[in-house]
């Protein structure tokens, strides 16, 4: 039986897996709404202030997100970010890090 199971896992395709190490980027687009006002709805800000998040490496994006919610980043925006991750836990934020990535 246990032969069978690591048969069938090992026939699944590596990208079943990948998502789940790091986030799941068909979550994350819906958990980016208020996201989408400064960082376009593909990561690609309308103004030039704003940081671009697409194509970005994930865990850095997550990373800079546990850090304003932290506040451990300081700036204009600081406070700002903060708020609007403050309702957010790991997961989303590596689901909306893993949505910004995966897009190119």
């Amino acid at each position: 039986m246990m032969k069978r199971i690591v048969t069938l896992l090992l026939l699944l395709p590596s990208a079943a897996f990948a998502n789940t190490d790091f986030g799941n980027p068909q979550l994350g687009k819906v958990k980016v709404p208020s996201c989408v006002f400064c960082h376009g709805s593909d990561g690609t800000a309308s103004n030039p202030t704003y940081q671009n998040l697409k194509g970005q490496n994930a865990q850095y994006q997550f990373q800079s997100m546990k850090d304003y919610q932290d506040g451990h980043r300081q700036g204009p925006l600081a406070e700002m970010m903060q708020a609007q991750l403050s309702r957010l836990n790991d997961q989303d934020l590596k689901d909306i890090a893993a949505y910004f990535a995966s897009q190119d």
